[in-house]
């Protein structure tokens, strides 16, 4: 197995991070020729299913279009959506992977960020389980930065933001709850990565 300069196991096999379940998505493309080199942004979202649910296995069956639409309510107004993230961290901080990441996954839709639109061409889209507003678990704060960090050492990553800072007035997520402080102190990383919302 290859391993980093630090001597510690390469995290990648190709676009899939070994750490990860994985659980393909059919729900993902090729990205354009002109953004594969490209790929310099995270998106961090939140989500839960049913809304402020948490474990429930709905969020997995969503992005492998296997979700019993009628198993609750609330599932009727997404009824027939196809979507996809790369990445989703549980509130336990169990990692899992949907998307190869030299893929397009579904996660941003209409969006623009540091001067370009259609962010799914040329971003990896993590998902947090929880609500926007709410707050997230040190769990998943560990997972996260973990995440990001062996990410930047296979793409150019020079981006981080939220899905609100990508398609404002549009979503929300990850919202207020999200401690971007927290994250910027532990991914160490310069605050030109950052939204100029959250930068400390």
């Amino acid at each position: 197995m290859t391993t980093r300069a630090d001597g510690a196991a390469w995290p990648w096999e190709g676009g899939w991070h070994r750490a990860a379940t994985r659980l393909a998505s059919p729900n993902h493309g090729e990205r354009p020729a002109n953004c594969a080199a490209a790929i310099d942004l995270i998106v961090v979202h939140s989500i839960s299913l049913p809304p402020g649910e948490y474990g429930t296995g709905a969020v997995q069956q969503l992005f492998t279009n296997s979700l019993d639409w009628d198993a609750h309510p609330y599932f009727q107004e997404i009824r027939g959506l196809q979507v996809s993230a790369h990445f989703f961290i549980t509130r336990t901080g169990t990692l899992w992977q949907f998307v190869d990441c030299d893929m397009r996954a579904w996660h941003a839709g209409r969006s623009s960020y540091r001067g370009r639109s259609e962010c799914n061409d040329d971003s990896i889209g993590i998902e947090l389980e929880g609500l926007e507003g709410q707050q997230f678990e040190p769990a998943q704060y560990e997972a996260l930065t973990a995440l990001c960090r062996d990410i930047a050492l296979r793409y150019p990553i020079a981006h981080i933001a939220g899905h609100e800072h990508i398609a404002p007035g549009r979503k929300q997520d990850p919202g207020s709850g999200f401690d971007w402080t927290l994250v910027q102190g532990q991914l160490d990383w310069p605050p030109q990565c950052f939204p100029q919302a959250v930068r400390a």
